[in-house]
Protein backbone atom coordinates (compact mmCIF):
# COMPACT_ATOMS: atom_id res chain seq x y z
CA UNK A 1 0.00 0.00 0.00
CA UNK A 2 2.73 2.18 0.95
CA UNK A 3 4.57 1.77 -2.74
CA UNK A 4 1.16 2.56 -4.31
CA UNK A 5 0.66 5.67 -2.24
CA UNK A 6 3.86 6.73 -3.43
CA UNK A 7 3.41 5.90 -7.15
CA UNK A 8 0.32 7.94 -6.57
CA UNK A 9 1.94 10.81 -5.57
CA UNK A 10 4.59 11.25 -7.83
CA UNK A 11 2.17 10.68 -10.96
CA UNK A 12 -0.32 13.38 -9.41
CA UNK A 13 3.09 15.63 -8.88
CA UNK A 14 4.06 14.53 -12.72
CA UNK A 15 0.23 15.89 -14.35
CA UNK A 16 0.55 19.01 -11.81
CA UNK A 17 3.68 19.71 -13.32
CA UNK A 18 2.42 19.12 -16.96
CA UNK A 19 -0.24 21.30 -16.38
CA UNK A 20 2.09 24.95 -15.84
CA UNK A 21 1.26 27.41 -18.11
CA UNK A 22 3.86 28.44 -20.62
CA UNK A 23 1.54 31.58 -21.38
CA UNK A 24 2.04 30.08 -25.76
CA UNK A 25 5.22 31.53 -25.50
CA UNK A 26 6.66 30.57 -29.05
CA UNK A 27 9.49 31.48 -31.22
CA UNK A 28 8.30 34.47 -33.95
CA UNK A 29 11.05 34.65 -36.69
CA UNK A 30 12.20 31.57 -39.03
CA UNK A 31 15.42 30.87 -41.00
CA UNK A 32 15.80 32.54 -44.13
CA UNK A 33 15.57 30.15 -47.35
CA UNK A 34 18.51 30.67 -49.13
CA UNK A 35 17.47 29.25 -52.63
CA UNK A 36 14.49 32.04 -52.34
CA UNK A 37 17.39 34.33 -52.86
CA UNK A 38 17.99 34.79 -55.84
CA UNK A 39 21.19 35.12 -57.74
CA UNK A 40 24.68 33.93 -57.18
CA UNK A 41 24.52 31.32 -54.62
CA UNK A 42 20.74 30.38 -54.55
CA UNK A 43 21.55 26.80 -53.56
CA UNK A 44 24.06 27.40 -51.16
CA UNK A 45 22.92 27.53 -47.73
CA UNK A 46 20.16 25.45 -46.67
CA UNK A 47 22.62 22.96 -44.60
CA UNK A 48 24.82 24.15 -41.93
CA UNK A 49 28.17 22.52 -41.83
CA UNK A 50 29.80 19.60 -39.48
CA UNK A 51 31.91 21.32 -36.95
CA UNK A 52 36.05 21.69 -37.95
CA UNK A 53 35.38 20.82 -41.35
CA UNK A 54 36.84 24.39 -42.53
CA UNK A 55 39.00 25.12 -45.64
CA UNK A 56 42.46 23.29 -45.30
CA UNK A 57 43.92 25.11 -48.14
CA UNK A 58 46.78 27.63 -47.98
CA UNK A 59 45.13 30.29 -50.32
CA UNK A 60 47.86 32.56 -49.80
CA UNK A 61 50.34 30.39 -51.38
CA UNK A 62 48.99 31.15 -54.94
CA UNK A 63 51.03 34.18 -54.37
CA UNK A 64 54.05 32.17 -55.05
CA UNK A 65 55.83 34.72 -52.09
CA UNK A 66 57.75 32.88 -49.34
CA UNK A 67 58.16 35.97 -46.93
CA UNK A 68 54.02 36.38 -47.24
CA UNK A 69 54.04 32.85 -45.82
CA UNK A 70 56.47 32.93 -43.58
CA UNK A 71 54.80 36.70 -41.87
CA UNK A 72 51.38 34.52 -42.11
CA UNK A 73 52.85 31.44 -40.18
CA UNK A 74 54.07 33.76 -37.50
CA UNK A 75 51.18 35.71 -37.17
CA UNK A 76 49.07 32.12 -36.37
CA UNK A 77 51.42 31.18 -34.04
CA UNK A 78 51.87 34.75 -32.03
CA UNK A 79 49.20 37.05 -33.04
CA UNK A 80 47.05 38.29 -30.01
CA UNK A 81 43.85 38.56 -30.74
CA UNK A 82 44.29 34.64 -32.22
CA UNK A 83 44.97 33.68 -28.77
CA UNK A 84 41.93 35.50 -27.62
CA UNK A 85 39.66 33.26 -29.90
CA UNK A 86 41.25 30.12 -29.11
CA UNK A 87 41.17 30.72 -24.98
CA UNK A 88 37.15 31.42 -25.69
CA UNK A 89 37.03 27.95 -27.25
CA UNK A 90 38.88 26.37 -24.31
CA UNK A 91 36.74 28.52 -21.76
CA UNK A 92 33.28 26.82 -24.02
CA UNK A 93 34.65 23.47 -23.34
CA UNK A 94 35.05 23.90 -20.16
CA UNK A 95 31.34 25.11 -19.76
CA UNK A 96 30.26 22.33 -21.64
CA UNK A 97 32.11 19.84 -19.17
CA UNK A 98 29.98 21.73 -16.51
CA UNK A 99 26.64 20.99 -17.89
CA UNK A 100 27.70 17.47 -18.50
CA UNK A 101 28.70 16.95 -15.05
CA UNK A 102 24.83 17.76 -13.94
CA UNK A 103 23.72 14.66 -16.15
CA UNK A 104 25.78 12.15 -14.27
CA UNK A 105 25.60 10.94 -10.38
CA UNK A 106 27.52 13.46 -8.21
CA UNK A 107 28.99 11.53 -5.04
CA UNK A 108 30.14 13.62 -1.96
CA UNK A 109 31.89 13.03 1.35
CA UNK A 110 30.20 15.62 3.87
CA UNK A 111 31.17 15.22 7.89
CA UNK A 112 29.55 17.51 10.17
CA UNK A 113 30.20 17.96 13.76
CA UNK A 114 27.92 20.04 15.76
CA UNK A 115 28.36 21.07 19.82
CA UNK A 116 24.51 21.93 20.86
CA UNK A 117 22.07 21.79 23.19
CA UNK A 118 19.73 19.46 22.92
CA UNK A 119 16.05 19.61 23.43
CA UNK A 120 14.01 17.54 25.51
CA UNK A 121 11.43 17.42 23.94
CA UNK A 122 12.95 16.40 20.42
CA UNK A 123 14.32 12.88 19.16
CA UNK A 124 17.30 12.65 21.21
CA UNK A 125 16.92 10.19 24.29
CA UNK A 126 18.12 10.82 28.08
CA UNK A 127 20.75 11.32 28.73
CA UNK A 128 21.81 13.99 25.72
CA UNK A 129 18.42 15.42 25.91
CA UNK A 130 18.38 18.57 27.75
CA UNK A 131 22.07 18.51 27.83
CA UNK A 132 24.75 19.56 25.56
CA UNK A 133 26.87 17.23 23.64
CA UNK A 134 28.58 16.63 19.80
CA UNK A 135 26.09 15.71 17.36
CA UNK A 136 28.44 14.01 14.97
CA UNK A 137 27.44 13.03 11.35
CA UNK A 138 29.92 11.52 8.52
CA UNK A 139 28.75 10.09 5.44
CA UNK A 140 28.70 9.96 1.09
CA UNK A 141 25.69 11.00 -0.48
CA UNK A 142 24.94 10.34 -3.85
CA UNK A 143 22.43 12.59 -5.82
CA UNK A 144 21.02 11.43 -9.47
CA UNK A 145 18.59 13.90 -11.69
CA UNK A 146 16.57 11.44 -13.56
CA UNK A 147 16.17 14.41 -15.87
CA UNK A 148 12.72 13.13 -17.08
CA UNK A 149 11.81 16.01 -19.14
CA UNK A 150 15.41 16.57 -20.77
CA UNK A 151 16.13 20.13 -18.80
CA UNK A 152 19.86 18.59 -18.17
CA UNK A 153 20.37 16.94 -21.88
CA UNK A 154 19.25 20.19 -23.47
CA UNK A 155 21.36 22.40 -21.58
CA UNK A 156 24.48 20.08 -22.20
CA UNK A 157 23.10 20.00 -26.08
CA UNK A 158 23.25 23.87 -25.91
CA UNK A 159 26.79 24.28 -24.33
CA UNK A 160 28.34 22.00 -27.00
CA UNK A 161 26.74 23.92 -29.54
CA UNK A 162 28.28 27.26 -28.33
CA UNK A 163 31.86 25.12 -28.22
CA UNK A 164 30.94 24.77 -31.76
CA UNK A 165 30.09 28.48 -32.05
CA UNK A 166 33.53 29.30 -30.40
CA UNK A 167 35.30 27.03 -32.84
CA UNK A 168 33.20 28.97 -35.75
CA UNK A 169 34.25 32.45 -34.61
CA UNK A 170 37.99 31.10 -33.93
CA UNK A 171 38.25 30.65 -37.56
CA UNK A 172 36.68 33.59 -38.29
CA UNK A 173 39.15 35.27 -36.62
CA UNK A 174 41.67 33.04 -38.18
CA UNK A 175 40.60 34.04 -41.58
CA UNK A 176 40.21 37.92 -40.92
CA UNK A 177 44.34 37.31 -39.93
CA UNK A 178 45.12 35.90 -42.89
CA UNK A 179 43.39 38.48 -45.06
CA UNK A 180 44.40 41.30 -43.50
CA UNK A 181 48.12 40.28 -43.49
CA UNK A 182 47.67 39.78 -47.45
CA UNK A 183 46.05 42.99 -48.21
CA UNK A 184 48.63 45.13 -46.25
CA UNK A 185 51.33 42.67 -48.09
CA UNK A 186 49.33 43.70 -51.68
CA UNK A 187 49.20 47.64 -50.65
CA UNK A 188 53.42 46.89 -49.18
CA UNK A 189 54.10 45.69 -52.95
CA UNK A 190 52.14 48.61 -54.75
CA UNK A 191 53.85 51.25 -52.68
CA UNK A 192 57.20 49.83 -53.62
CA UNK A 193 55.55 49.80 -57.74
CA UNK A 194 54.44 53.21 -57.18
CA UNK A 195 57.89 54.83 -56.07
CA UNK A 196 59.73 53.30 -58.42
CA UNK A 197 57.27 54.73 -60.89
CA UNK A 198 57.19 58.53 -59.61
CA UNK A 199 60.94 57.92 -58.83
CA UNK A 200 61.20 57.29 -62.80
CA UNK A 201 58.47 60.38 -63.38
CA UNK A 202 60.76 62.38 -61.48
CA UNK A 203 63.74 61.50 -63.49
CA UNK A 204 62.56 62.49 -66.82
CA UNK A 205 61.25 65.44 -65.11
CA UNK A 206 64.53 66.55 -64.82
CA UNK A 207 65.88 65.99 -67.65
CA UNK A 208 63.23 68.03 -69.37
CA UNK A 209 64.19 70.38 -67.25
CA UNK A 210 67.62 70.79 -67.70
CA UNK A 211 66.82 70.98 -71.84
CA UNK A 212 64.21 73.70 -71.24
CA UNK A 213 66.87 75.54 -69.38
CA UNK A 214 69.56 75.23 -71.86
CA UNK A 215 67.09 76.21 -74.72
CA UNK A 216 66.29 79.30 -72.42
CA UNK A 217 69.93 80.53 -72.19
CA UNK A 218 69.78 79.80 -76.26
CA UNK A 219 66.42 82.01 -76.60
CA UNK A 220 64.69 79.41 -77.89
CA UNK A 221 62.26 79.30 -74.34
CA UNK A 222 60.71 81.18 -72.29
CA UNK A 223 60.92 81.69 -68.87
CA UNK A 224 57.33 80.67 -68.59
CA UNK A 225 58.38 77.04 -70.27
CA UNK A 226 61.04 76.85 -67.27
CA UNK A 227 58.29 77.52 -64.65
CA UNK A 228 55.90 75.01 -65.68
CA UNK A 229 58.59 72.40 -66.07
CA UNK A 230 60.06 73.17 -62.31
CA UNK A 231 56.59 73.61 -60.73
CA UNK A 232 55.95 69.68 -61.73
CA UNK A 233 59.00 68.43 -59.58
CA UNK A 234 58.30 69.56 -55.87
CA UNK A 235 54.86 67.46 -56.32
CA UNK A 236 56.60 64.11 -57.49
CA UNK A 237 59.57 64.72 -54.68
CA UNK A 238 56.40 64.82 -52.09
CA UNK A 239 54.67 61.79 -53.70
CA UNK A 240 57.94 59.57 -53.30
CA UNK A 241 58.43 60.38 -49.79
CA UNK A 242 54.59 59.90 -49.21
CA UNK A 243 55.64 56.32 -50.71
CA UNK A 244 58.56 55.85 -48.39
CA UNK A 245 56.26 57.03 -45.67
CA UNK A 246 53.24 54.54 -46.83
CA UNK A 247 55.98 51.49 -46.93
CA UNK A 248 56.98 52.09 -43.14
CA UNK A 249 54.00 51.88 -41.72
CA UNK A 250 52.57 49.09 -43.71
CA UNK A 251 55.82 47.57 -42.68
CA UNK A 252 54.57 48.20 -39.06
CA UNK A 253 51.45 46.81 -39.64
CA UNK A 254 52.37 43.49 -40.96
CA UNK A 255 54.95 43.03 -37.73
CA UNK A 256 52.18 44.32 -35.41
CA UNK A 257 49.99 41.58 -37.27
CA UNK A 258 52.29 38.81 -36.70
CA UNK A 259 52.92 39.29 -33.10
CA UNK A 260 56.05 41.18 -33.28
CA UNK A 261 57.27 44.36 -33.07
CA UNK A 262 58.38 47.51 -35.41
CA UNK A 263 62.05 46.54 -35.38
CA UNK A 264 61.08 43.56 -37.07
CA UNK A 265 58.63 45.22 -39.97
CA UNK A 266 62.27 46.84 -40.72
CA UNK A 267 63.48 43.31 -41.93
CA UNK A 268 60.24 42.56 -44.36
CA UNK A 269 61.78 42.89 -47.79
CA UNK A 270 59.84 44.04 -51.02
CA UNK A 271 57.11 41.60 -51.80
CA UNK A 272 57.30 39.14 -54.77
CA UNK A 273 54.12 38.24 -55.00
CA UNK A 274 52.38 37.22 -58.23
CA UNK A 275 48.75 35.36 -59.23
CA UNK A 276 49.15 33.00 -62.10
CA UNK A 277 46.35 32.80 -64.41
CA UNK A 278 42.40 33.10 -63.47
CA UNK A 279 41.69 30.00 -62.61
CA UNK A 280 40.25 30.90 -59.61
CA UNK A 281 37.85 32.82 -61.05
CA UNK A 282 36.25 29.60 -62.70
CA UNK A 283 33.32 29.42 -59.97
CA UNK A 284 30.06 27.14 -60.92
CA UNK A 285 27.64 29.33 -61.89
CA UNK A 286 25.49 28.07 -59.14
CA UNK A 287 27.89 27.47 -56.32
CA UNK A 288 27.15 24.28 -54.16
CA UNK A 289 25.05 23.98 -50.92
CA UNK A 290 27.94 23.95 -48.59
CA UNK A 291 30.60 26.52 -50.04
CA UNK A 292 28.74 28.73 -48.26
CA UNK A 293 27.33 27.23 -45.57
CA UNK A 294 31.06 26.26 -44.78
CA UNK A 295 32.06 29.64 -44.17
CA UNK A 296 32.70 30.41 -40.25
CA UNK A 297 30.59 33.21 -39.45
CA UNK A 298 27.61 31.56 -41.38
CA UNK A 299 28.31 28.30 -39.39
CA UNK A 300 28.53 30.30 -36.01
CA UNK A 301 25.35 31.96 -36.58
CA UNK A 302 23.78 28.57 -37.83
CA UNK A 303 25.18 26.82 -34.45
CA UNK A 304 24.19 29.76 -32.86
CA UNK A 305 20.49 29.46 -33.81
CA UNK A 306 20.57 25.77 -32.57
CA UNK A 307 21.75 26.36 -29.03
CA UNK A 308 18.98 29.14 -28.61
CA UNK A 309 16.66 26.43 -29.49
CA UNK A 310 18.25 23.66 -26.74
CA UNK A 311 17.60 26.76 -24.39
CA UNK A 312 14.20 26.97 -25.42
CA UNK A 313 13.63 23.10 -24.56
CA UNK A 314 15.22 23.61 -21.04
CA UNK A 315 13.19 26.39 -20.02
CA UNK A 316 10.17 24.46 -21.15
CA UNK A 317 11.12 21.46 -18.79
CA UNK A 318 11.40 23.65 -15.73
CA UNK A 319 7.85 23.63 -15.86
CA UNK A 320 7.59 19.94 -15.14
CA UNK A 321 8.70 18.36 -12.18
CA UNK A 322 11.97 17.81 -11.29
CA UNK A 323 12.95 14.46 -9.60
CA UNK A 324 16.42 13.56 -7.87
CA UNK A 325 17.10 10.02 -6.44
CA UNK A 326 19.50 10.52 -3.72
CA UNK A 327 21.17 7.85 -1.74
CA UNK A 328 23.43 8.10 1.32
CA UNK A 329 25.52 5.85 3.52
CA UNK A 330 27.47 6.56 6.90
CA UNK A 331 27.75 6.92 10.39
CA UNK A 332 25.56 9.22 13.11
CA UNK A 333 25.57 9.82 16.58
CA UNK A 334 25.30 11.84 19.50
CA UNK A 335 29.23 12.23 21.19
CA UNK A 336 32.22 10.52 19.90
CA UNK A 337 32.52 7.35 21.99
CA UNK A 338 30.35 5.23 19.79
CA UNK A 339 30.70 7.70 16.40
CA UNK A 340 32.43 4.96 14.25
CA UNK A 341 30.89 1.19 14.94
CA UNK A 342 27.91 -0.74 13.83
CA UNK A 343 25.00 1.02 15.65
CA UNK A 344 25.58 4.29 14.91
CA UNK A 345 25.88 3.18 10.70
CA UNK A 346 23.26 5.03 8.29
CA UNK A 347 21.95 4.47 4.99
CA UNK A 348 18.57 5.49 2.77
CA UNK A 349 17.57 6.08 -0.69
CA UNK A 350 14.45 7.82 -1.98
CA UNK A 351 13.25 10.64 -4.46
CA UNK A 352 13.27 14.56 -4.37
CA UNK A 353 10.58 15.99 -6.04
CA UNK A 354 10.65 19.71 -6.47
CA UNK A 355 6.57 20.89 -8.11
CA UNK A 356 7.07 24.58 -9.43
CA UNK A 357 3.36 25.71 -9.00
CA UNK A 358 3.16 29.44 -8.33
CA UNK A 359 6.48 31.43 -8.83
CA UNK A 360 5.25 35.08 -9.82
CA UNK A 361 5.60 34.39 -13.93
CA UNK A 362 9.38 33.83 -13.07
CA UNK A 363 9.36 30.65 -15.40
CA UNK A 364 7.06 32.27 -18.71
CA UNK A 365 9.59 35.17 -18.40
CA UNK A 366 12.67 32.68 -18.36
CA UNK A 367 11.17 30.84 -21.59
CA UNK A 368 10.17 34.50 -23.11
CA UNK A 369 13.52 35.65 -22.69
CA UNK A 370 15.36 32.24 -24.56
CA UNK A 371 12.48 32.55 -26.90
CA UNK A 372 13.20 36.08 -27.68
CA UNK A 373 16.98 35.39 -27.89
CA UNK A 374 16.19 32.21 -30.65
CA UNK A 375 14.88 34.94 -33.02
CA UNK A 376 17.67 37.44 -32.46
CA UNK A 377 20.18 34.22 -33.61
CA UNK A 378 17.28 33.12 -36.60
CA UNK A 379 17.28 37.00 -37.75
CA UNK A 380 21.54 37.18 -36.95
CA UNK A 381 21.80 34.10 -39.22
CA UNK A 382 19.93 35.18 -41.80
CA UNK A 383 21.29 38.66 -41.96
CA UNK A 384 24.71 36.59 -42.40
CA UNK A 385 23.80 34.63 -44.73
CA UNK A 386 22.53 37.64 -47.05
CA UNK A 387 25.95 38.99 -46.50
CA UNK A 388 27.89 35.83 -47.75
CA UNK A 389 25.88 35.83 -50.87
CA UNK A 390 26.02 39.42 -51.25
CA UNK A 391 30.01 39.22 -50.30
CA UNK A 392 30.14 36.55 -53.05
CA UNK A 393 28.70 37.96 -55.73
CA UNK A 394 30.43 41.58 -55.34
CA UNK A 395 34.40 39.87 -55.01
CA UNK A 396 33.41 37.73 -58.48
CA UNK A 397 32.25 41.16 -60.15
CA UNK A 398 35.03 42.93 -58.80
CA UNK A 399 37.33 40.49 -60.19
CA UNK A 400 35.69 39.81 -63.69
CA UNK A 401 35.33 43.59 -63.37
CA UNK A 402 39.61 44.21 -63.10
CA UNK A 403 40.26 41.44 -65.23
CA UNK A 404 38.54 43.53 -68.39
CA UNK A 405 40.09 46.45 -66.63
CA UNK A 406 43.80 44.85 -67.30
CA UNK A 407 43.05 43.57 -70.94
CA UNK A 408 42.08 47.28 -71.90
CA UNK A 409 44.88 48.65 -69.91
CA UNK A 410 47.19 46.65 -71.17
CA UNK A 411 46.02 47.29 -74.82
CA UNK A 412 46.52 51.06 -73.43
CA UNK A 413 50.66 50.09 -72.52
CA UNK A 414 51.07 48.69 -75.74
CA UNK A 415 49.79 51.85 -77.53
CA UNK A 416 51.95 53.95 -75.23
CA UNK A 417 55.03 52.01 -75.34
CA UNK A 418 54.76 52.27 -79.62
CA UNK A 419 54.05 56.10 -79.03
CA UNK A 420 57.53 56.36 -77.69
CA UNK A 421 59.16 53.69 -79.94
CA UNK A 422 57.87 56.58 -82.63
CA UNK A 423 59.07 59.39 -80.38
CA UNK A 424 62.21 58.12 -79.84
CA UNK A 425 63.12 57.29 -83.53
CA UNK A 426 61.83 60.60 -84.44
CA UNK A 427 64.33 62.63 -82.00
CA UNK A 428 66.96 60.17 -83.29
CA UNK A 429 66.20 60.92 -87.12
CA UNK A 430 65.68 64.88 -85.93
CA UNK A 431 62.14 64.90 -87.17
CA UNK A 432 60.47 65.58 -82.83
CA UNK A 433 61.38 67.46 -80.43
CA UNK A 434 62.66 66.23 -77.20
CA UNK A 435 59.75 66.95 -75.37
CA UNK A 436 57.29 65.00 -77.92
CA UNK A 437 59.95 62.34 -76.59
CA UNK A 438 59.41 62.97 -72.70
CA UNK A 439 55.81 63.08 -72.82
CA UNK A 440 55.62 59.81 -74.40
CA UNK A 441 57.44 58.60 -71.66
CA UNK A 442 55.47 60.31 -69.09
CA UNK A 443 52.17 58.94 -70.68
CA UNK A 444 53.58 55.52 -70.70
CA UNK A 445 54.84 55.51 -67.07
CA UNK A 446 51.67 57.06 -66.03
CA UNK A 447 49.52 54.12 -67.77
CA UNK A 448 52.09 51.70 -66.04
CA UNK A 449 51.42 53.36 -63.09
CA UNK A 450 47.27 52.32 -63.82
CA UNK A 451 48.69 49.17 -64.89
CA UNK A 452 50.17 48.20 -60.73
CA UNK A 453 47.27 49.48 -59.19
CA UNK A 454 44.85 47.09 -61.19
CA UNK A 455 47.23 44.70 -60.37
CA UNK A 456 47.42 44.97 -56.51
CA UNK A 457 42.80 45.35 -56.85
CA UNK A 458 43.36 41.89 -58.71
CA UNK A 459 45.31 40.66 -55.92
CA UNK A 460 43.06 42.08 -53.53
CA UNK A 461 39.72 40.57 -54.75
CA UNK A 462 41.72 37.21 -54.77
CA UNK A 463 42.07 37.27 -51.07
CA UNK A 464 38.59 39.23 -51.18
CA UNK A 465 37.15 36.23 -52.83
CA UNK A 466 38.77 33.47 -50.48
CA UNK A 467 37.45 35.09 -47.64
CA UNK A 468 33.51 35.51 -49.06
CA UNK A 469 34.29 31.35 -49.67
CA UNK A 470 35.41 30.84 -46.42
CA UNK A 471 39.13 30.65 -47.45
CA UNK A 472 38.94 27.74 -50.05
CA UNK A 473 36.37 25.52 -52.26
CA UNK A 474 37.02 22.11 -50.62
CA UNK A 475 33.84 19.75 -50.59
CA UNK A 476 34.41 17.17 -48.50
CA UNK A 477 31.68 16.44 -46.72
CA UNK A 478 27.96 16.59 -46.69
CA UNK A 479 26.40 18.79 -43.83
CA UNK A 480 23.25 18.13 -41.44
CA UNK A 481 19.76 20.43 -41.24
CA UNK A 482 19.89 22.34 -38.20
CA UNK A 483 16.86 21.12 -35.70
CA UNK A 484 14.72 24.08 -34.81
CA UNK A 485 12.93 24.72 -31.37
CA UNK A 486 10.20 22.98 -30.43
CA UNK A 487 6.84 24.64 -30.02
CA UNK A 488 4.66 24.65 -26.69
CA UNK A 489 1.50 22.50 -25.98
CA UNK A 490 3.43 19.18 -26.63
CA UNK A 491 3.17 16.81 -23.82
CA UNK A 492 6.82 17.30 -22.69
CA UNK A 493 9.49 19.37 -24.53
CA UNK A 494 11.08 17.73 -27.74
CA UNK A 495 14.67 18.08 -28.96
CA UNK A 496 13.55 17.30 -32.57
CA UNK A 497 12.01 19.48 -35.10
CA UNK A 498 8.26 19.43 -34.98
Amino acid sequence: MKTIASLSLICCTALLGACADMGHIVPQSQQVDANALGGVGAEQTGKAVEAAKWPQTQWWKAYDDPQLDALIDQALAGNPNLRIAEARVRQAQAIAGGAEAATLPQIEAKTAMTYQLFSEHDFIPPPQAGHVDWYNRAALEATYDLDLWGRQRSTLAAAIDEVKVAEAESQIARLALENNIVRAYVQLSLQFALKDIAEETLKHRVKGLDVMRKRLAAGLATEMDVTQLEAAVPPLQIQIEQYDEAVTLLRNQLAALSGKGPSAGAQIARPTMKLEGNDWLQLPAMLPADLIGRRPDVAARRWGVEASAREIDAAKAAFYPNINLMAFIGFQSVGFSRFINNESAIRGIGPAISLPIFDGGRLRSNLGAHTAAYDASVENYNATVIHALESVSNALVTAQSLQQQQKMNDAAVATAVHARTLASKGFAAGLADFLVLLNSEIRLLSQEQLQAQIAARMLESHAALMLALGGGYQPEHQPEPVKQASQPGDDQPKTEQP
